[in-house]
């Protein structure tokens, strides 16, 4: 009777322990599946975060992304004289159309503007891969570009000339068909040069990489001419005696739509929240102001630019 006593007193205290640890192990284990479904909850919380798209790459920055070599769209200088905003890549300035035009769309949303230097091959790979925000470079909305990127609406419209030195023997062309037998050439990866296949019998050389060069190989007789937008036409033969360009009536002259020859803004593909903002704020900009704002940029472009 004494032992089973002893007996029954140890078996409850081992009993009374069990039961301790099953209670302690049930709120460890209640405690854990709470944590992971908070844990679980944060998670998706977060990654809803990421999954919706940011306005701009960095907050309070538009990113804006252009050759700086394309003037008076936009071209780089040494200091911020005339508005220019400092390059963001190598510290020199950028001014021009593109530029102004950004500034204006900078300040209606509330973002301090930065501007990237890109080559032009660079530049829709660039928005592509959310390295900036937008291209604001003298670009077309063509067709194929908007396969990669969506567009604002233009900012921009203008016609292609043909850039010719002031002394050639094509000065009084009046139509494409009188650059039969021409050396033309255009930029590389633009409409302009396919739009020299229309000229019958030229002599069509390799595109070249920016206006500097065309300016070069045309003042040095390399090229008869080259197809440009007549805003940059009028900016080379301003900075430079020697360079003069033919306009060409609606039936004379290079067959375009109106989204080869107009100018727009480039997004990435599906950041519609953007595009939308930069449109309203570029709506707010008439076309009077933006053609005193293109014999603006002319009158003021380095004269020093190729």
């Amino acid at each position: 009777g004494i032992y089973m006593g002893i007996i029954d007193e140890i078996l409850g205290v081992v009993l009374m322990k069990f039961a301790r640890k099953l209670i302690l192990a049930s709120l460890v284990l209640g405690m854990s599946i709470s944590l992971f479904a908070c844990g679980g909850q944060a998670t998706n919380e977060e990654k809803q975060a990421e999954d919706t798209p940011k306005l701009t790459i960095e907050d309070g920055k538009l990113t804006v992304a252009m050759e700086c070599a394309y003037a008076p769209f936009n071209w780089t200088q040494t200091d911020d004289a005339n508005g220019a905003v400092k390059v963001v890549s190598d510290g020199s300035y950028a001014n021009g159309y593109d530029v102004q035009m950004a500034k204006k769309v900078a300040e209606d949303l509330g973002l301090e503007l930065a501007i990237q230097k890109i080559a032009w091959d660079g530049l829709i790979p660039a928005v592509g891969s959310s390295t900036v925000d937008l291209v604001m470079a003298g670009m077309s909305p063509t067709a194929e570009r908007k396969q990669a990127v969506d567009f604002t609406e233009p900012y921009y419209e203008s016609q292609l000339v043909m850039v010719i030195k002031k002394d050639s023997k094509f000065k009084d062309a009046k139509s494409i068909k009188d650059f039969k037998d021409a050396k033309i050439t255009a930029q590389l990866n633009t409409f302009h040069y396919k739009a020299l296949d229309q000229v019958e019998g030229a002599d069509k050389l390799p595109a070249m990489k920016d206006f500097g060069v065309m300016r070069l190989a045309l003042r040095s007789g390399s090229i008869d001419g080259y197809v440009s937008e007549k805003p940059e036409a009028v900016s080379a033969s301003t900075a430079f005696d020697d360079i003069t360009y033919i306009e060409f009536t609606p039936e004379n002259g290079f067959q375009a739509s109106s989204e080869d020859v107009a100018i727009a803004a480039a997004a990435k593909k599906g950041n519609d929240a953007l595009v939308d903002k930069a449109n309203a704020a570029l709506a707010k900009v008439s076309t009077e102001d933006r053609n005193k704002l293109m014999d603006e940029m002319i009158k003021i472009q380095p004269v020093t630019q190729n």
